[in-house]
């Protein structure tokens, strides 16, 4: 992934461009169809996503409880608290997202615990 894609994401927005490209070599990106079931409420959390184009629903005990689109991430709180997920999030149309699996999370947080501190933030928010 380009470096400088993941400056868009405000989880990345200040680390340096060293460390920007650093994290681009361990995420992946997804593009995916309207309808794409992304994450569903009560299965394993194995990725931490993070939204670069798109928009999509989270859904809770069968209601959207909220919508997410270009900067939002999802599906840290299951990663984070080794949860099963809380929510399901279905893509409405197409997206590109980027990807990151529990054990590069858990590498990358020793390295920039500033950006992980957010992270921790927003996931107690949510709760």
């Amino acid at each position: 992934m380009d470096p400088q894609g993941l400056k868009a994401i405000p989880l990345f927005a200040t680390l340096s461009d060293e460390d920007l490209k650093l994290v681009s070599t361990y995420v992946s990106e997804v593009s995916v169809s309207p309808g794409k079931h992304l994450v569903d409420e009560g299965d394993y959390a194995y990725e931490f996503f993070m939204i670069q184009d798109g928009t999509a629903e989270v859904i809770r005990g069968g209601e959207v409880v909220n919508h997410l689109g270009p900067g939002d991430f999802f599906g840290e709180v299951g990663l984070l608290e080794r949860q099963k997920r809380n929510a399901s999030v279905v893509a409405q149309t197409p997206m590109r997202l980027v990807s990151l699996s529990h054990w590069v999370l858990t590498r990358l947080r020793k390295r920039f615990p500033d950006a992980f501190a957010r992270l921790r933030e927003v996931t107690e928010a949510r709760r």
